[in-house]
């Protein structure tokens, strides 16, 4: 039977590192208030000169990974792309990074699910290859939201999260009776909580995407966050959509060997982790150093544990999990082949 395996990662970030001492200057804010409400100490943003989108920063991670995998871009059957913030309207980042690697005909496909991207990506790869739609799939996460943030001191609570950055997986459909590769995912959406964490403008529903009537530093053109509404959802959705998984899979908490979350902020996985009763080690933080990636997020943290040999060998079994606008949430089990 056909598991679904990943064969690697790879991760890319822009050069640009801003520290909090840095927003500081630019902010009515301060280092100890960032790391107090979210953990976070740094992230990396784009060049402001320049024209550096999702698929620039997608391709570079996919090189990576490509090579790891020791593939070939004409070896893909598929490419799917996750990412709130596409290079432009339409087409989708997906096709750019098709051109981007050389490919002419390699099917590619965008998912808008923002920071449970990789996960509907990875349940989406999963079901390619299981029904033989697919074998060799790119999955990739990416973000440039450094050029869409509100750098006043009106924007400053969602504008300290985020980073830019991107990393992606190889994943392909091996033949094996062991119980390995994606085990088991849930995944959900509720659409009524969509306000709690949006961008209003551009809007296709207005008679005028751009309404001559509001200025163009207005506040509906940036992202806003109900923030308690995020932090209170998740940290009730999360646990609970992982013992979903567990049940799926037929496994227990005690067989997980790390979990890999969605990295919005500290604190939220931190609850998250005491909900389920785990020690913090059991937990992967890597948001002090990035910020919210929101899709690049989860494969962004999967390729650092990996390298930091948290995960990798044989038999471990990790948990991905996260939640994010739409609301959307979600948890996938992968056990390494």
């Amino acid at each position: 039977m056909k598991k679904s395996i990943i064969k690697s990662s790879g991760m890319f970030v822009p050069p640009n590192v801003i520290t909090n001492h840095d927003l500081e200057k630019i902010l009515d804010t301060s280092d100890e208030w960032i790391k107090q409400r979210t953990g976070i100490e740094q992230r990396y943003w784009i060049d402001e000169e320049g024209v550096t989108g999702s698929s620039d920063l997608g391709f570079e991670a996919s090189k990576t990974a490509l090579d790891n995998a020791g593939w070939e871009p004409e070896d893909l059957d598929f490419i799917i792309f996750a990412t709130l913030s596409p290079d432009i309207m339409f087409p989708g980042s997906g096709c750019l990074l098709q051109a981007k690697l050389g490919l002419n005909s390699t099917p590619a496909l965008d998912i808008r699910q923002q920071c449970t991207g990789f996960l509907y990506g990875l349940a989406t790869a999963d079901a390619y290859i299981k029904t033989g739609l697919a074998n060799k799939i790119l999955l990739v996460g990416a973000e440039v939201h450094s050029s869409g943030l509100d750098k006043s001191t009106r924007g400053r609570d969602v504008t300290v999260i985020f980073g830019d950055g991107a990393a992606a997986v190889c994943i392909e459909g091996v033949e094996t009776e062991k119980k390995a590769g994606v085990l088991a995912s849930a995944l959900h959406a509720d659409g009524n909580f969509a306000e709690a964490l949006t961008v209003e403008l551009p809007a296709s529903r207005l008679p005028v995407r751009l309404p001559p009537d509001v200025p163009i530093n207005d506040a509906r053109y940036y992202p806003v966050m109900d923030g308690p509404a995020i932090f209170k959802k998740a940290v009730r959705m999360m646990p609970r959509v992982i013992k979903e998984s567990l049940e799926k899979a037929q496994m227990g908490l005690d067989e997980i060997d790390l979990i890999v979350p969605h990295q919005a902020n500290m604190r939220i996985n931190q609850a998250m982790g005491q909900f389920l009763k785990l020690d913090n080690d059991k937990i992967f933080h890597n948001i002090q150093k990035y910020g919210n990636t929101t899709a690049a997020s989860i494969p962004l943290a999967f390729h650092e544990a990996m390298e930091q040999g948290r995960i990798g060998k044989s038999g471990d079994v990790v948990i991905f999990t996260g939640l994010g606008a739409g609301l959307t949430w979600g948890s996938v089990i992968y056990k390494f082949l």
